[in-house]
């Protein structure tokens, strides 16, 4: 499957520049840079191209049209193509209760996502890299599949190997420093995680809404 290959800030300026209220709207595409003064939100807060000097123009938006760009920034948020964004929304249609909680449940399970949001990749790029270069099981099976939806009561643990890697070693310092969602548990002694229940809408800090993504692939 193809990957977007250009420059990741664009897509950060594109979603900014378009935000209704003129909220600096960052993905966190890049790990620490997007939290420093670096970032390209910060420095610029103009859509990719656009060159206009200061406050940017803003032009009335359709309801599709925001139906739209929320689906485009939460797509661009998980880092997930276009065929299989529709694909998790199609599955979790299926499933009785809210469509939209649904959805965001099946994006947070994703493998990758988990990594990162236990602090163990400082994007979910990096994540997507390590899981494809086989450094994490589940229930102590490898698993190199990015995409992989983990369940409650899944152990994810870092290969023995793997925890001499220094991009691990480097990520593990922040597993303790950086605060990570009430629904995974990190074992300090085993250096492995737990996926102790399903995220609830509460627990899933994503800045979009899923309503309007619903509304778009019900129309």
């Amino acid at each position: 499957m193809s990957r977007y290959t250009g420059p990741v800030c664009r897509l950060c300026r594109r979603e900014t520049a378009s935000s209704k209220t003129g909220e600096k709207i960052k993905l966190f595409l890049k790990g620490d840079r997007c939290l420093s003064k670096k970032c390209a939100v910060e420095r610029r807060g103009t859509a990719p191209g656009q060159k206009t000097q200061g406050k940017p123009t803003r032009q009335k938006i359709s309801e599709y049209g925001r139906q739209l760009r929320e689906k485009q920034k939460m797509r661009r948020y998980y880092g997930v193509h276009e065929t299989q964004f529709e694909n998790y929304f199609r599955e979790a249609a299926r499933v009785p209760g809210q469509t939209g909680k649904t959805f965001l449940q099946y994006l947070e399970r994703r493998l990758d996502n988990v990594v990162y949001r236990m602090n163990l990749a400082s994007s979910r790029a990096q994540a997507r890299q390590l899981v494809t270069h086989r450094h994490f099981r589940v229930n102590g099976r490898l698993v190199n599949i990015p995409s992989y939806l983990v369940k409650a009561g899944d152990v994810v643990t870092i290969g023995e190997r793997s925890k001499q890697s220094p991009i691990i070693l480097s990520n593990l310092e922040y597993v303790k420093a950086r605060p990570h969602p009430e629904w995974l548990e990190w074992n300090d002694q085993d250096m492995a995680l737990k996926v102790s229940a399903l995220p609830s809408r509460e627990q899933i800090d994503t800045p979009v809404d899923e309503q309007l993504i619903v509304e778009y692939y019900s129309r």
